[in-house]
């Protein structure tokens, strides 16, 4: 079924990013990254209040590989 898609506004889509709008067969990623935060990290807003007491960030990943780009075209 075809979609009727309105008024879009991208503001920014970075070299690895993927704009979708409408209809797809495929989308697939050209790159991977992996990001190790603690507790609170990402938050955005105004008045945002954290209790983070104690935190830590495990970082030991045991396998070599965790998202193939091999066949992705």
């Amino acid at each position: 079924m075809p979609a009727i898609v309105g008024v879009v506004q991208v503001i920014n889509a970075s070299n690895s990013g993927i704009v979708h709008i409408g209809d797809v067969f495929k989308i697939s990623p050209y790159s991977t990254a992996k990001t190790f935060s603690g507790a609170g990290s990402f938050n955005t807003g105004e008045s945002i209040s954290l209790y983070n007491a104690y935190s830590t960030t495990n970082t030991n990943d045991t396998d070599g590989i965790d998202q193939p780009l091999v066949l992705n075209l």
